[in-house]
């Protein structure tokens, strides 16, 4: 599952693009935060950039990712099949890129492969989340053509200007909660067998600690 995304665009280009697409007019839910920087890694319990639409406008904040489970657990995919949303509190989480962990092959490895997927034709997409207890979950589905070599589910995106079709739910969820067909998500290799893409050398010390 998901458990890492990044958003290399800073906030205020970000949101200068939303004006140059075509989307609705942007405020913040709590006034301008402080940090708008890019994050090039975001894990699960940071907080990430998210909106939601109130009176018409997008609305941003910088919310918690994942809230606590039953038995504590944290909740940061929650899958979407079979389930209305309609009342919930739905939200948009921008991102250029996200992050899956598979097995090496070679024998004696033991941090895993690292791949990163972005959007066909895009700087930058969106994740349908939903909010809970104050903090957000990606939705997942069955995985996409793109997905489906390097896991078993796979995360709910939209390109820009599709995104506000979640906050609406202009259209069937059962029509936006599915998976990317063939060729909208790319797929980069950044580690494979402990070796760094571009480095010839393996990575001893990290060795074991990578989810």
């Amino acid at each position: 599952m998901c458990n890492e995304f990044q958003r290399n665009k800073q906030l205020k280009d970000a949101i200068e693009e939303f004006d140059r697409r075509g989307l609705a007019l942007f405020k913040w839910r709590d006034g301008l935060v402080s940090n708008m920087d890019a994050q090039p890694s975001v894990r699960i319990r940071d907080s990430a950039f998210v909106v939601r639409l109130a009176g018409g406008a997008l609305e941003g904040s910088m919310t918690t990712w994942a809230w606590p489970g039953p038995r504590g657990a944290p909740v940061f995919n929650f899958r979407s099949e079979g389930r209305d949303f309609s009342r919930s509190d739905r939200v948009l989480v921008l991102a250029d890129g996200f992050f899956e962990y598979t097995a090496p092959k070679s024998a004696g490895v033991k941090l895993k492969d690292r791949h990163l997927f972005t959007m066909a034709g895009e700087t930058w997409f969106w994740i349908a989340g939903i909010v809970k207890e104050g903090c957000f979950s990606l939705l997942t589905t069955a995985p996409g053509p793109d997905i489906a070599p390097y896991h078993d589910r796979q995360i709910v995106t939209f390109a820009p200007e599709a995104g506000l079709d979640w906050l609406t739910l202009s259209r069937p969820e059962a029509d936006l909660l599915r998976p990317a067909p063939a060729g909208r998500l790319v797929a980069r290799t950044l580690r494979r067998d402990g070796i760094e893409a571009g480095s010839t050398l393996p990575l001893w010390g990290g060795v074991g600690g990578e989810p």
